[in-house]
């Protein structure tokens, strides 16, 4: 039973996760400011040198279990080491970065890809995945489209698109801030 309702049992154990009642630490206001500032610089020079990309920032929920599927890296977020990593080059550059406060966690990862049937034709891997990662957890995904060099953002399954980086830095900093998003 447990292995036929594993998709379930996960999105029930992690809506508990979401609704506890223990106390969750936030990120004073200017930690969150500066990831948002770093993360989307990043994404603008990504998407200016036609580099695709897929970032999550981890929020009250744990993405563990997506992190092992990765390279793991604890690194000081910065825009230069998204470039790096989503570089066309890398090792690291298919998959997704994680981002658990102000650190890059693991680069590379695997993320679940959303099962709505009724989705863009344009939008590719990287942003089903964008919206499965935010389907299944609280977390924040940014996505930088190697075809179109627009930058989305996802939250709670919903898809955001063509932001530049003035917008994103706004929604990146208000979501951080928000204990729910």
């Amino acid at each position: 039973i447990p292995v036929i309702f594993q998709p379930e049992l996960r999105r029930a154990l992690e809506q508990l996760g979401r609704s506890s009642n223990f106390p969750m630490p936030h990120r004073p206001t200017s930690t969150s400011q500066k990831l948002a500032e770093e993360v989307a610089r990043a994404c603008a020079l990504l998407a200016e040198r036609g580099y695709g990309g897929l970032i999550v920032v981890e929020r009250n929920t744990g993405l563990e279990e997506y992190a092992q599927t990765g390279t793991r890296l604890d690194a000081a977020v910065s825009a230069e080491l998204l470039q790096q990593i989503f570089y066309k080059g890398s090792p690291l550059h298919d998959g997704a970065a994680i981002i658990r406060g102000d650190r890059i966690i693991a680069a590379r990862c695997l993320l679940p890809l959303t099962e709505l049937p009724d989705l863009d034709p344009e939008l590719g891997t990287r942003h089903r995945a964008a919206i499965g990662i935010t389907e299944n957890t609280d977390a924040i995904c940014v996505v930088i489209s190697e075809e179109t060099g627009s930058i989305s953002l996802a939250n709670h399954g919903h898809l955001v698109r063509g932001l530049n980086e003035q917008k994103l830095a706004l929604f990146l900093a208000a979501l951080l801030q928000s204990p729910s998003g």
